[in-house]
């Protein structure tokens, strides 16, 4: 069937097992050459797992065929994503810098698999099980290109709302959070979180500005159907100039993470105070420094209880 998800992946593996039937190999033999195991050449052959970048590159080597087997596997791993979303993804992988603002969801190349299984699951309630976990895959594989030898810079603004929302069930935005503290330690990797008391943010909807190897930026942005990749200068540098300005408005990065800790505590436990809107100010932000925020609404004076006669 054309639409079978896992097709790509099967035909990936077909390639690579002629290759090695006309080179005389065994699974094994194969497998020795690529530095591997068996067990894993098996499952590339037969369609149940999609080669890594690294297996790709490793039978380009042995095979001899510069180019041809990498860029194979990334068709296959690009199959499952819309059209409209594979030129984003090879700006994505090519990329110098990377500025994401999200306003919703946590980017597709920082969440975890229950993160990114609810989410799938919420835009595309008619789709199958097995559907739902090959684009949960795809989504998992972007991020190998904060593990290859040159990682793009990415720096990363959430709106606190992102932090405090559902996604999954109090276990799956925990191990969320979680996932975004570790991913804070990489060194290409800047987490800012923009809060609730910055009020209007300069934009309203998420965009993201990518700069390209040779300098240049572009603006990818999403619409309800589809998103779009767009270069024009006027639209590039107005991006860029409301990122600055979401950045300038934004906690600093420690008091982001700080602020991702206490939002982590509050979905692990059920009575841990959870921060309403405007209401950060009990946040111990940095040593020895509460940060002040504007409170919301009419302040109300406590009424003194007069002390009656004889008191």
């Amino acid at each position: 069937m054309a639409d079978d998800p896992e097709l790509p992946a099967k035909e990936f593996g077909k390639e690579i097992k002629c290759a090695r039937e006309a080179a005389g190999w065994s699974q094994q033999g194969l497998a020795a050459k690529l530095l591997c195991g068996q067990p894993y050449v098996s499952k590339v052959e037969t369609g149940q797992q999609l080669a890594s970048p690294q297996f790709a590159e490793q039978c380009d080597r042995v095979f001899g065929t510069p180019g041809t087997y990498a860029r194979m596997r990334q068709r296959a791993a690009d199959a499952g994503n819309p059209v409209w979303f594979i030129p984003y993804l090879e700006l994505e992988r090519e990329a110098l810098r990377i500025c994401d603002y999200s306003n919703a969801f946590v980017m597709g190349i920082l969440q975890t698999p229950e993160y990114a299984e609810a989410v799938y699951r919420s835009a595309r309630p008619q789709d199958s099980a097995v559907a739902i976990k090959k684009a949960v895959e795809d989504r998992m594989r972007r991020r190998d290109v904060l593990d290859g030898p040159n990682p793009p810079q990415l720096w990363v603004i959430l709106h606190e709302s992102v932090l405090w929302s559902g996604v999954g069930g109090r276990g799956a935005m925990r191990e969320q959070l979680r996932h975004l503290l570790a991913a804070s330690e990489l060194p290409p990797v800047t987490l800012q979180v923009l809060p609730f008391s910055a009020e209007a943010p300069s934009r309203g909807v998420p965009f993201i500005v990518l700069t390209r190897q040779d300098g240049t930026d572009v603006l990818y942005e999403e619409t309800y159907q589809r998103g779009q990749v767009d270069d024009a200068a006027e639209a590039v540098a107005e991006a860029r100039g409301a990122y600055e300005r979401l950045r300038a408005d934004a906690l600093a990065p420690t008091d982001s993470l700080t602020l991702i800790r206490y939002a982590m505590e509050a979905h692990t436990h059920e009575h841990h105070p959870r921060l309403p809107p405007r209401r950060v100010a009990e946040v111990q932000l940095q040593p020895g420094k509460r940060r002040q925020l504007r409170r919301m609404g009419p302040r109300i004076r406590a009424l003194r209880r007069r002390p009656r006669p004889g008191q």
